[in-house]
């Protein structure tokens, strides 16, 4: 019996980055904690990371059970994603994001947008369901699987926690012009989700 198995390791990495998409999450968490502290910008990629990891692994785990115990597909989740994702884009092309307390806006960084749906979103959620039936009972598959899910998280944490370099180079100015183009980003990405999940309910009718 194989104790790990570097092809899922390597397929389940792969698929996660391409979908998490850490370098792409930069834009928008800099959109959102550029003007805060480091300290506070650190502890922001930490929670976000930390709650992505929680999802993603209790998908891994009963991801299957619970979505058949509430009776919910998967484009019904994407339907969900895509709807959460464009409000928060509407905030940060509009503005409106902005004048929310620091406390409350400290919360929804770290739970949402940034570690749910943007991090653990429906496509990683659907791709870690999927690996685990591919799995089956393999030993070596699910411990190579829960690798690749440390790994990319990591992965994410080390572009997030660094992307304060960023800041020094694109300074008030760069930020704010870089919450509109995340905001842009944000839209496509729930117009997406929206339209996968319709395609989804058609299909299964």
């Amino acid at each position: 019996m194989s104790f790990f198995n570097v092809s899922v390791f390597v397929e389940a990495t792969i698929t996660l980055v391409v979908i998490m998409d850490p370098p792409g999450t930069v834009p928008v968490f800099l959109s959102l904690t550029g003007r805060k502290p480091p300290a506070i910008r650190a502890r922001a990629a930490r929670q976000s990371v930390l709650v992505s990891l929680l999802v993603i692994s209790l998908f891994a785990v009963a991801g299957q059970a619970i979505l058949t115990y509430l009776g919910i597909g998967i484009p019904a989740l994407q339907g969900a994603g895509g709807l959460l994702l464009l409000l928060i884009a509407l905030d940060l092309l509009t503005g409106r994001g902005s004048t929310s307390p620091e406390v409350v806006e400290d919360v929804n960084v770290a739970l949402v947008p940034l570690g749910t749906p943007l991090l653990a979103g429906p496509g990683a959620i659907a791709a870690t369901i999927v690996f685990v039936r591919e799995a089956a009972g393999h030993f070596g598959s699910y411990v190579a699987l829960a690798v690749a899910i440390v790994v990319v998280h990591l992965f994410i944490y080390l572009c997030m926690r660094y992307s304060g370099l960023v800041i020094r180079v694109i300074r008030e100015s760069g930020i704010v012009l870089l919450a509109k183009i995340a905001g842009l980003l944000l839209a496509a990405i729930a117009v997406e989700l929206i339209a996968n999940s319709v395609r989804g309910f058609v299909a299964g009718g």
